[in-house]
């Protein structure tokens, strides 16, 4: 079967705040490292937003020294007998609240640092850009993708595999990967994944293929050729123009070659392609196929064959 070639893990790269970006710096197919800058969004807001933080931190840190200052006064005062309990503790109080005052606006300001960290949107892994999704002056809001990178170290062969062939496969099986423009290019995998789902428009079912080292000619977005051992079983080889359909269902017209008369016999198709199908049940030795002008028939028509008869093998 054909497929391509993807990435195991794909990233979508996003920012965690809105903003209006003011630079991308790759493109799709550039090569990220780890820690790289991808994209900056405008900081102005966040730039002001950290000294306003800083300077409420500063503020508060004095009100701190102050209220300090005047509980030290007024234990000293209180031991001496010079002061009221009352007034120790209202100082003690302040104090308290001081405190609390310096640790709620630390905390604005880390908060205020990370968020001027996070207008700067690093990759987390080393890989390659597949897509952008946003371009430099837009408004971005949290969790748009702005690039997709495939990351490094592991590479997947992803096939469409129809519900007979799934069936029919063994377990664990070894699948042989070549690139198709290159046959010399290949690699052996394992099926990695397989969606529990079929797709509503083709029925097929995605198969993810896990490639063991592959070579460094099966790119992403390369075209593959995969190959499987399955169990053979009885089939029979007609050519794809005999195939027709009742019922909805893929069927032959058949030959009587006693009334020289055609009827319709629904088939299992186990493969086809443009030039020939094959055909898992429906058909018996001896059988007569009609292989050409299969839409202009009609059940109990009468048919001169031409020349010798072939039997279906």
């Amino acid at each position: 079967m054909t497929g391509t070639v993807e990435a195991e893990t794909q990233a979508n790269l996003a920012f965690r705040i809105d903003g209006r970006m003011v630079e991308r710096l790759v493109n799709v197919g550039d090569r990220v490292s780890g820690g790289q800058l991808v994209a900056r969004l405008d900081p102005t807001n966040e730039e002001n937003s950290l000294r306003a933080s800083r300077a409420e931190l500063t503020a508060a840190r004095a009100r701190l020294t102050e209220a300090r200052n005047n509980y030290q006064r007024q234990r000293e005062l209180l031991q001496t007998g010079f002061t009221t309990r009352v007034r120790y503790d209202e100082a003690t109080r302040t104090l308290r609240s001081a405190e609390s005052a310096v640790d709620a606006a630390q905390a604005q300001v880390n908060l205020a640092e990370t968020r001027l960290g996070y207008t700067r949107l690093e990759a987390d892994a080393a890989g390659t850009v597949t897509a952008r999704g946003a371009e430099t002056g837009e408004v971005v809001q949290p969790g748009r993708m702005i690039v997709q990178v495939a990351r490094e170290g592991g590479r997947d062969a992803v096939f469409d595999v129809p519900p007979t062939l799934k069936d029919r496969a063994p377990e664990h099986p070894v699948i042989e990967v070549s690139l198709t423009m290159d046959p010399k290019v290949r690699a052996t995998g394992r099926v990695r994944e397989v969606s529990p789902r079929a797709d509503p428009v083709t029925g097929t079912f995605r198969v993810w293929v896990g490639l063991d080292e592959p070579p460094p000619g099966l790119r992403l977005g390369s075209t593959v050729t995969g190959r499987m051992e399955i169990g053979g079983g009885a089939a029979t080889e007609v050519p794809a123009s005999a195939l027709t359909r009742s019922g909805g269902q893929p069927a032959v017209w058949l030959v009587d070659p006693q009334t020289q008369t055609v009827a319709l016999r629904p088939v299992d198709v186990l493969r086809f392609d443009p030039a020939r199908v094959l055909v898992g049940g429906g058909l018996e030795t001896g059988d007569v196929v009609v292989t050409a002008g299969v839409q202009a028939l009609r059940p109990g028509q009468k048919v001169r064959l031409l020349g010798q008869q072939s039997a279906a093998r």
